[in-house]
C-alpha cells in the first residue's frame, strides 16, 4: 500500500440539519427529504441509496410539509405559507405560489396525484388543481377553529381527515363541507393536558382514521359515525409521525422518544378471516425526535432532530440478501464539502452560509509506523468568509495554488482573489460577474489554477480564464439539444486539456478544451456516477458509480481500457460491492501511474491495477502479513485491492503529495454532542 505521513483533521465542525420531512415515490421507488434549513434531497432508492440530486436551502423556507404528485412532481409547503414546485432537470424552484392562508403546516396529494391539500395557521383547508406548469386554486373548505396538522386523502378521493388541536374533522371533497368532528381525549398518562395536537392521519379503505397525537396514543376511528374503536398508548411522549403502506396491511409511527414502532394487520386466529391491528416491532435507530416515518414496500424509513436518515428493512418482504437487506443510516451528503489547495497545504470548509479556511499544521518529529507525531506548528484558521442574503451555499472550491476562491449560492456566484503577505491574508472580490454565471452547481480549478469550469443549472458548462484579479469568458458547452440536463461532477485533467462532465442520469461526456468542442461520450450505464477523475500521462477517465462498479475510459481512445474490460469479465468482490457507501472522490499518485486511490465514507483504498484482482475466495479485507514471512507468501496473499478502515467516517482524503495525505474526519460523537438534549428517559436502578 506504501507508506504515508497522514493529518488527520478533526476541526472540520460540520452538523447536518434535521430531518424535518420525508416523502416516497412508488412510481420512481425514490425519496424526497426535507432538512430544517430548507434543503431537499432526493434519494435514488433502485441506486443504492444514492443521493443523486438536492436543492440548497434558504432561511426563509422552513419546510413543513413534502408530497409527490402525478408521479414525478415533487412540492413542498411551509412557514412561509409558500406553495413550491422543483425543477428535478434544471435542479432548481420552478415556482413559490402563496396560499394565503398564513404559514402552512400539512399538504397532500389526491389519490390519482391532479389534486393537492394544504392546512394552514388560520385553520382552512385549501384545493388546489395540479395543472401541467403550475396549479391553480379550487377552493376553501369549512374553516376549522385551529391550524390544520395533518391531512389525509382517503383513497377513493372523496373525503378527507383533517387533524387539529383537540379534535379530527373528516370533509366530503364534492362540497367542502365538515361531516364529522372527532374530539380527542385530552387524558395523557391518566392526567388531564391542556391541550391534545393531532401530528399526523391516515385515511384507510374501509373508513378508518388512524391518529397519532401529544399524548402519546394512536387511536383507531370510524369515519362514518365518529367514533373511537380502539386505543393505543405507546409512548410518553409525543408521537410524532405516521405512514402506512400502499396495501394497508401494515403501517410505521415515530415517536419524540427517538423510537419508531411498526403496526400490522394480523389474523385473530390461525384460521380466523377477522383482522386487528397489533404492534410487532419497536426500533430504537434513533437518539432524538423522529419527525417523519415513510413506509415503502420493503422498508421503513424515518428520520429526525439527530439527522440521521434510517431505513430498517422489512426482513419479511426481503427475497435476496442484496442491498435492500441491510439497516441504513446515512448521515453524510454524497456531494463534496471540502477542497483543496496542495501546493499550500490549504482546506476549504463549505457551511451553509460560510466558508472556512485553514492551513494544516506541520511536524519535524519522526517515528515507526502508526505513530502519532506531535505537531511543531499548529494548524491555522486563516479566513472565516461569511455569505450575505438567506440562501445556503451550493458548491464552493480553492484553486490548487491556494490564490482563488469561487462559491455559488441559488442566484449569485462569488469569485476571491487571495494575497498572501508572511501571516496576513488579504482577500479581494471580483466584481461584475457575467450574467450567465449567476448560479452553479459545480465549481473546478484547472491544475495551473489559470482557468475555472462552471457548471450551471441549465445544463450548460463554462470555460473563464483567470488573470491578475479579474477575468476572461473563454468558451461555453451548451446542453445538448432537447435537454436541460444539469452537470453535477466535474473532472480536468491535470495537462488541462480534457474536461469530463456527468449529469443528474448517468451519462458522462468529455470535452476538449484546446479545441472547445464534445469529444466523445463515455457509454451510458443504468446507475448515477458518483464520482470521476483523469489519471496524469495517460488521460485515463476513472468513474465510480453507486452500485459499486469502477470503470477506467480512455480519452484518447475512445473505448475502455483493457484493465477495465478485465474487471467486467471478472467482476468485483462480493464484499466490496456489498458496501453501501458511495465513493465520493477519485484521485492518483503522482509517481505510481497503476494507482488509483478512492474512498467513500468508511474506508481508503489503493486500487494497483499491476497485481491480480480479488476472487470471492480471497480476503478482501486483507491485513499485511508479518514482516518474518517470506516473499513468496506475500505475493500469493497480495491483490488489487489495498484498504484501510481506520479513518472514519471519512468526508474527505485526497493525496497532498506522494508521501503525505490528508484525511478530514467527522465523528458521531462530535454532531450527537452538538444537537440538543433528547428527551431525558428513567432507566432501571437510576
Amino acid at each position: 500500500m506504501g507508506e504515508f505521513k497522514v493529518h488527520r483533521v478533526r476541526f472540520f465542525n460540520y452538523v447536518p440539519s434535521g430531518i424535518r420531512c420525508v416523502a416516497y415515490n412508488n412510481q420512481s421507488n425514490r425519496l424526497a427529504v426535507s432538512r430544517t434549513d430548507g434543503t431537499v434531497e432526493i434519494y435514488n432508492l433502485s441506486a443504492n441509496y444514492f443521493q443523486e440530486k438536492f436543492f440548497p436551502g434558504h432561511e426563509s423556507r422552513a419546510t413543513e410539509a413534502l408530497c409527490w404528485a402525478q408521479g414525478q412532481r415533487l412540492f413542498s409547503a411551509g412557514l412561509n405559507g409558500e406553495i413550491i414546485e422543483y425543477d428535478l432537470q434544471a435542479l432548481n424552484i420552478k415556482y413559490a405560489m402563496d396560499a394565503f392562508g398564513g404559514p402552512i403546516w400539512s399538504m397532500a396529494a389526491s389519490p390519482s396525484g391532479s389534486q393537492l391539500l394544504v392546512g394552514c395557521e388560520d385553520g382552512s383547508v385549501k384545493l388546489f388543481q395540479i395543472i401541467p406548469d403550475k396549479i391553480q386554486f379550487e377552493r376553501n373548505f369549512d374553516r376549522q377553529k385551529s391550524r390544520i396538522l395533518s391531512l389525509s386523502w382517503h383513497p377513493s378521493g372523496t373525503h378527507i381527515a383533517a387533524g387539529s388541536i383537540d379534535y379530527i374533522s373528516v370533509f366530503d371533497v364534492k362540497s367542502g363541507s365538515a361531516t364529522h368532528k372527532m374530539l380527542v381525549d385530552r387524558q395523557y398518562m391518566g392526567v388531564s393536558k391542556r391541550k391534545c395536537i393531532i401530528w399526523g392521519v391516515a385515511f384507510l379503505s374501509d373508513g378508518t382514521v388512524i391518529s397519532v397525537d401529544s399524548a402519546g396514543k394512536v387511536q383507531f376511528w370510524d369515519s362514518a359515525t365518529g367514533t373511537l374503536v380502539k386505543n393505543h398508548l405507546i409512548a410518553n411522549a409525543d408521537v410524532q409521525s405516521i405512514a402506512v403502506s400502499d396495501q394497508e396491511d401494515s403501517f410505521v409511527v415515530g415517536t419524540a422518544e427517538g423510537t419508531v414502532f411498526h403496526f400490522q394487520l394480523v389474523s385473530v386466529t390461525s384460521n380466523s378471516s377477522e383482522k386487528q391491528w397489533v404492534r410487532t416491532k419497536p426500533f430504537q435507530h434513533h437518539t432524538h425526535d423522529v419527525r417523519t416515518v415513510a413506509h415503502s414496500p420493503t422498508a421503513l424509513i424515518s428520520g429526525g432532530t439527530d439527522t440521521h436518515l434510517v431505513i430498517r428493512p422489512l426482513m419479511e418482504k426481503v427475497e435476496v440478501k442484496n442491498y435492500d437487506a441491510a439497516l441504513r443510516k446515512i448521515t453524510f451528503p454524497h456531494r463534496r464539502l471540502i477542497s483543496c489547495s496542495k501546493k499550500r497545504q490549504l482546506l476549504l470548509f463549505q457551511f451553509s452560509h460560510h466558508l472556512d479556511l485553514w492551513r494544516l499544521g506541520s511536524t519535524v518529529a519522526t517515528g515507526k509506523h502508526g505513530d502519532t507525531l506531535p505537531l511543531s506548528k499548529d494548524a491555522d484558521h486563516l479566513l472565516h468568509l461569511k455569505t450575505k442574503g438567506p440562501e445556503n451555499i451550493i458548491c464552493s472550491c480553492i484553486s490548487p495554488c491556494g490564490s482563488w476562491i469561487a462559491y455559488s449560492t441559488a442566484s449569485r456566484f462569488f469569485l476571491y482573489r487571495l494575497n498572501y503577505e508572511h501571516d496576513n491574508i488579504s482577500l479581494q472580490r471580483v466584481s461584475k460577474m457575467p450574467a450567465f454565471l449567476r448560479s452553479a452547481l459545480q465549481i473546478l480549478f484547472s491544475e495551473d489554477s489559470t482557468k475555472l469550469f462552471v457548471a450551471s443549472n441549465q445544463g450548460s458548462l463554462h470555460i473563464i480564464q483567470l488573470l491578475e484579479g479579474n477575468f476572461k469568458h473563454l468558451h461555453t458547452f451548451q446542453p445538448q439539444s432537447g435537454t436541460v440536463e444539469s452537470m453535477c461532477l466535474l473532472a480536468v485533467s491535470p495537462d488541462g486539456n480534457w474536461l469530463a462532465a456527468s449529469g443528474t442520469s448517468a451519462g458522462v461526456h468529455v470535452y476538449s478544451v484546446k479545441r472547445l468542442k464534445l469529444h466523445c461520450t463515455v457509454p451510458a450505464y443504468n446507475f448515477p456516477v458518483t464520482a470521476l477523475a483523469i489519471a496524469p500521462s495517460t488521460n485515463n477517465l476513472v468513474i465510480a458509480h453507486s452500485d459499486q462498479q469502477i470503470f477506467e475510459f480512455s480519452i484518447p481512445d475512445k473505448q475502455y481500457t483493457e484493465w477495465s474490460r478485465t474487471i467486467q469479465k471478472q467482476g468485483f468482490h462480493h464484499l466490496w460491492l456489498q458496501r453501501d457507501t458511495p465513493i465520493t472522490h477519485i484521485s492518483f499518485h503522482p509517481k505510481r501511474p497503476m494507482h488509483i486511490l478512492v474512498h467513500d465514507a468508511y474506508m481508503f483504498c489503493i486500487i494497483d491495477k499491476s497485481l491480480p484482482l480479488p476472487n470471492d475466495k480471497t480476503l478482501l479485507y486483507n491485513p499485511l502479513p508479518p514482516t518474518n514471512e517470506s516473499d513468496v507468501i506475500r505475493r500469493r496473499t497480495a491483490h488489487a485491492f489495498k484498504i484501510s478502515k481506520i479513518y472514519k467516517p471519512l468526508l474527505f482524503m485526497d493525496l497532498l503529495d506522494e508521501r503525505t495525505l490528508v484525511a478530514v474526519e467527522r465523528p458521531l460523537g462530535d454532531i450527537i454532542a452538538q444537537l440538543p438534549p433528547p428527551i431525558k428517559k428513567k432507566k432501571f436502578g437510576t
